[in-house]
Parts: structure tokens; sequence; C-alpha cells
């Protein structure tokens, strides 16, 4: 910032006190004249990020103190709720220190609250901060007008509350995360399990005890059921190879029933470790904006699972293979209004220069590819890398839906191998679910099929996607979800929040399935 610049601020901030000082001279209110007497001392020794927020605060209250005893024990009240959000109480707010240290209180109060506030309307931290492309639309909230609302019309409690998100999926997990830490409170976690050889149905094994109570304590299976089953010793029968094929469809893995390498892995984490990982999946959410449009495309890149919306309900979802750990998708919400159906693919220069054009002539040969003005082209057919349609998004950083010729990846548990865009199961029918509504539309999209004639098909409509990372979330039996953090973003975001945990690392089911060049 130049001389200039500083004398303008100096002189707004004059102009301001000035404006503040003729106001309060016009109130004749000794309480706040002495109050804005001592303001700019303690505003001085707070951290400079919450000043502006304070000051704001302030003016809309006429410089008046506010925290009385009825609005710090509804304060006192809202905090008590931290718990419901994965957070704790005594981050935020420390009523004894408070109340002792009077001279300051005020003001410290004040920015406790407007810190809370912050919190549940838009996340701890910042997301960029975390994710190496995060373009998502945030939440905006005016915290210092809401507050100075919320204490004149004595809704402190419901304001505050009305800050995090409220759409089912995060009450949903904000329920999931209270469930297991009474868990944690009454002693009720369940014990260590030890990785060791695999755990084939019929066998016996003297991990079965332990098995049997960690399947109870998540509700794969009855406790009443577990009991039966734990005094019967250590087989490992239909019933439990039954319960555990749930767990494993819940943690995203192969339901064989086999408790193999990748399945012992997540039996592994300890309560605490998935309480904590619901709390990361928290704090993801609170940084979105609230207003979603009704007919959406979400897709869960740690899930590899895409849910269709259309006016505020999910009506479709399907599979996705999304970016591999080193080629990641990025979180990201864009439009997108047209398809294309047998689109050719532009290949990027990176894959190009790495993948392509080493393998020399006759490889571009076999893949129906040739180069252009330095771009390498391929074809479209039966065989191109983007299949039979492509979902164009917006400004996407060369990230988009599209079909692909490579089916089995699909039946993978995990399902990041991607070059970074998203590959859809069903693709072909998907996009004739988009264009349904305008049969004209439809029909184009048909014919261009039919005749394998490369053609955009606008849409009509624009149709929001969102490239979300959800590692925790609840399904549709209402249970919590664990996937394994594939991007390494839940250890990122963990750190940045001051929070230990330690979570499984994924097993790659995929090593037989054939790598290919597609993006």
């Amino acid at each position: 910032m130049n001389r200039r610049q500083l004398g303008l601020g100096a002189a707004v901030t004059a102009i301001a006190s000035a404006s503040s000082v003729a106001a309060l001279a016009q109130t004749r209110d000794p309480a706040a004249v002495a109050f804005y007497d001592s303001f700019n001392d303690q505003l001085a020794a707070l951290p400079e990020a919450v000043q502006a927020d304070v000051r704001a605060f302030y003016e809309l209250n006429g410089w008046r103190p506010v925290w009385n005893p009825e609005r710090l024990r509804a304060l006192q009240q809202a905090a008590a709720r931290a718990e419901r959000h994965g957070l704790s109480q005594a981050d935020f707010f420390d009523f004894p220190a408070l109340a002792a240290d009077r001279s300051a209180a005020e003001m410290r109060t004040t920015v406790a609250a407007l810190d809370y506030a912050r919190t549940l309307a838009q996340g701890r931290v910042k997301p960029e901060s975390v994710e190496d492309l995060w373009e998502m639309q945030k939440n905006v909230v005016d915290l210092p007008a809401g507050l100075n609302d919320a204490l004149a019309n004595n809704r402190l409690v419901d304001w505050i509350e009305s800050l995090a998100p409220t759409d089912i999926g995060y009450s949903n997990l904000s329920a999931g995360y209270v469930r297991y830490r009474r868990m944690i409170r009454d002693g009720k976690s369940w014990p260590a399990f030890r990785v060791g050889a695999a755990i084939e149905p019929g066998a016996s094994d003297p991990r079965i005890p332990v098995l049997i109570q960690r399947l109870v304590a998540e509700g794969d299976l009855a406790a009443a059921d577990g009991a039966r089953l734990a005094a019967a010793g250590d087989v490992y029968g239909p019933e439990l190879v039954e319960a555990m094929k749930g767990f494993q469809a819940r943690h995203g893995l192969g339901a064989d029933g086999r408790i193999g390498t990748g399945t012992q892995r997540s039996l592994s984490a300890s309560t605490e470790d998935r309480a904590r990982q619901i709390a990361l999946n928290l704090e993801r959410r609170r940084w979105l904006k609230r207003d979603v449009n009704p007919e959406r495309i979400e897709v869960n890149t740690a899930a590899a699972i895409m849910v269709y919306w259309k006016d505020g309900r999910p009506v479709h979802s399907n599979r996705v293979v999304c970016g591999a750990a080193s080629t990641q998708t990025p979180s990201l919400e864009k439009p997108f209004a047209s398809v294309v159906a047998n689109p050719p693919w532009y290949v990027p220069a990176s894959i190009a220069r790495n993948e392509i054009l080493p393998k020399g002539p006759g490889y571009l040969a076999s893949q129906n590819m040739y180069i252009s003005n330095g771009t390498v082209i391929q074809r479209a057919g039966p065989t191109a890398a983007l299949g039979y349609v492509k979902f164009e998004l917006r400004d996407s950083y060369a990230i988009f839906l599209h079909d692909t010729p490579s089916k089995a990846a699909f039946n993978l548990a995990m399902r990041q191998r991607s070059h970074g865009c998203v590959r859809v199961q069903g693709a072909v029918d998907f996009a004739r679910l988009l264009l349904s509504p305008d049969p004209m539309l439809l029909a184009d999209f048909d014919t261009a099929q039919d005749t394998r004639e490369t053609k955009r098909i606008q849409t009509g409509r624009e149709i929001a996607v969102r490239l979300l990372y959800w590692t925790a979330f609840v399904d549709g039996q209402g249970r919590v979800a664990f996937r394994e953090d594939v991007y390494s973003r839940d250890e990122k975001l963990a750190e940045a929040l001051g929070i230990a945990v330690s979570l499984p690392k994924p097993v790659d089911d995929g090593r037989n399935v054939a790598n290919d060049v597609g993006p």
C-alpha cells in the first residue's frame, strides 16, 4: 500500500470516528460515551482479522455495551450446542475467564460470539488453504448486522443455529457425530481390531468376538444377534458374513464378505478417528452456499458416486470414475448447458507429451488419433476415450463429465483412476434423462447416436454440477458411511484445524484392470 492509500485510509477512519463521536454526543448516553472512550484501545489489542467486524457491530449498536446476564445465558445456551456441529465449545468460549476479567469481558465476548457465528456460517478455515483447486460458491453472511439484530430481538440462540447448514445431509451427519461422541463418552467404543491374515467365510478366528462388537457398535449387526453369535464361538458364519457385507458396502469396499486387507484397514479405525472424520466433513459442508439449485448434478469424488437432483429430490444415481490421487478431480461448481454426441477428444498437452507421443505413429493410428496444429486429436468412435457423449462444463479447467469405453473400472471399489475428468456409468442413458423434458432435443440426440454424427445439443437450461469431496456422509439407511481419504484432503484439513486423526489408507483393487489414457 502506498502513502497516498495510507492517507486515504486514515482520512476515512477519521471521518468515521468524527461521525461516531457526533452521534454519541446527540444520544447523550453516558454508558455509550464511556464505552467509546476505551473502545479504540481495546480494539487495537484484538487480532487484526476481527477488528473490522467488531467495529461494525458496535457502530450498528450505537456504541453501547450489550452483554447483560440474560444475553450471556443465551450465548451459553447456543455454545452448549457446539458438539452438534463437530466443534468444541472450549475452542470458542471461556466463560469463567470472561467473568473474571470484567474490564475486557464485553469486547472479548463479542469477539467469541462472532468467531463462533463465523465458523457455523463459513467454516473455521478457508478451503483454498487446504485444497489445491477449490472453486465453489461460498456462504456469505453479514455477521455484525446479524448479531446486532439477534440481540435486539432476543433471538440469539435461533440466529446462531440458523447459520449452520440446515439441509438433511448436514443434519443427519451432525446426528451421526453426536452418536459417535456419545459412544466414546459412555465407554461403548469398539475395541481395536488386530490386522492380520484374511478371514474367509466359514473359518474360525480369535478376532471374531472383536469383530462382532464392532459390527454391533455401528449398527451393522443387531445387539441381540451379536450376543447370540458371540456365545457360539469364533466361527465366521453366514450371519456374520452378511453383516460384514453391509459394513463393506457402507465403507465403499467390495461387498464379498471376505475380510481381506482393505476391510481390515477399515476395521482398524477407532471410534475417535471416525468421529473426527465426521467433524472434518461437517466443516467442508459449512463452506458452501446454503441455497442450491433444485436441479443439479453432485459428484462425490471420494465415493466416486454421482447423484442427479430434480426439483430438490435425488432421482438418479450411478457410479463414476474420478481422478487418481496424482491427477485429482478438483472441487468445482460449474454449470453446463449442452451435451455433445459422439465427441472427438482434444488430448491435453501433458497427456499427449507423456503418454501418447512417445509411443510413436503406429500407436496414434491404432487409437484413431492424428495431430493437427500441434494438438493430438482422437476421432469419435466406439473406442474413443470420451465414449458416445460428453457433458460440457463452462470454464471448468478442462474438467468435464463423459462416457467411456473402459467399463471395467465401474465395477471396482476404488474408482479414482482418471486424469481428473469424471467418467459416468450409463452416460448415454443419463444424457437421455437430462434431455427428456424436450422431446425434440431427445430426438436430435437419439438420431446423432444412430448415425454416429458428432453433434452439440443444447439442454435448453443450465444445470449446476458440483464436484464435492465427502469422506463421511449418511447413506440411504440412515447410517454414517465412510470412504478412505484417497486425496489426503482429510489429512490436510485435520492439520489445519489442529485435529489429530489417523485414518486407514486405501487399497487399490484395480491393479489388474488395464489403465487407459482417457481424461
